[in-house]
């Protein structure tokens, strides 16, 4: 990651020790150590802002949350991106009135804090042709869904977890022979997206760009698609934060979304308080 953190900004030892023993509680991390001046925050999207639901399209995100990330965006200067599976347009039409950087579709597309949106081109009759062969499984599996995304298609089994293999083997048919996609398995989720961007790679692109250059990267994210950006996070010596059970390479963790929530929103207060007295 190009940029790494503050020139003569020093990762504090205890920091470097949690990390050493990765993953431990997030309340063993002092917020106060943290300055809105030298932080670039990076967060996920469902699962971390916002609860699961049945459906991609009836999640929401409570309006404190809301509110301690437009608090967080100016105590930072803008250095605040969503790095999620959707799309920029889904992250706009949540957060409104919110319109903060966004990297979307796992860093198929994205917008830096000036607005400037750069996106990565796919074969839309290759997708055209799956989206028709996974509508076809769907059709004959009650309660998987299909999403469409720009460059990408989610086959969501949320309601029938007892498809998996099912859909594991109908994403491999339906891919089988096609080159340059992408297939990612997350909570309930099989993805296809085309080219190869990670999430990962959007927050060294971030990274690179004001005003998250020359700041100590912090990411919180729940799922396996997480996990490649918290190993970027951590070649910079930044922070990462696991929401919820399983194996990660994170280094902080966090019970669930509420907690977590809670814990964003006593940042916004610890950053608040920071600028008040500086």
């Amino acid at each position: 990651m190009a940029g790494g953190h503050a020139q003569g900004f020093v990762i504090p030892c205890h920091f470097r020790d949690t990390m050493a023993l990765q993953p431990v509680p997030l309340t063993t991390l002092d917020q106060a150590s943290l300055k809105p001046e030298d932080t670039a925050i990076f967060l996920d999207f469902d699962g971390t802002l916002a609860d699961f639901a049945e459906h991609p399209d009836a999640v929401s995100v409570p309006l404190p949350t809301r509110e301690a990330l437009a608090r967080l965006e100016r105590s930072t200067g803008g250095a605040l991106a969503i790095v999620t599976g959707r799309p920029i347009a889904d992250i706009d039409r949540f957060l409104a009135p919110l319109n903060l950087p966004v990297a979307g579709v796992h860093g198929l597309e994205r917008r830096g804090a000036g607005g400037r949106r750069v996106s990565t081109a796919v074969d839309e009759a290759a997708f055209d042709a799956l989206e028709k062969e996974l509508r076809r499984f769907a059709d004959a599996h009650p309660g998987t869904v299909i999403e469409t995304k720009p460059g990408s298609l989610a086959l969501h089994y949320r309601q029938r977890p007892e498809l998996a293999e099912a859909c594991a083997a109908a994403v491999r048919a339906a891919t089988e022979g096609i080159e340059g996609l992408h297939i990612l398995r997350g909570k309930m989720v099989i993805e296809i997206k085309g080219g190869k961007a990670t999430k990962a790679d959007a927050v060294a692109a971030f990274m690179d760009e004001p005003p998250f250059c020359g700041r100590m990267p912090l990411f919180a994210g729940d799922d396996v698609t997480d996990e490649d950006a918290f190993r970027e996070v951590a070649r910079a010596h930044g922070i990462t934060i696991k929401i919820g059970e399983g194996a990660t390479d994170a280094a902080f963790r966090i019970e669930g979304t509420d907690a977590f929530r809670n814990w964003l929103n006593d940042l916004a207060d610890s950053f608040d308080s920071h600028q008040l007295t500086t």
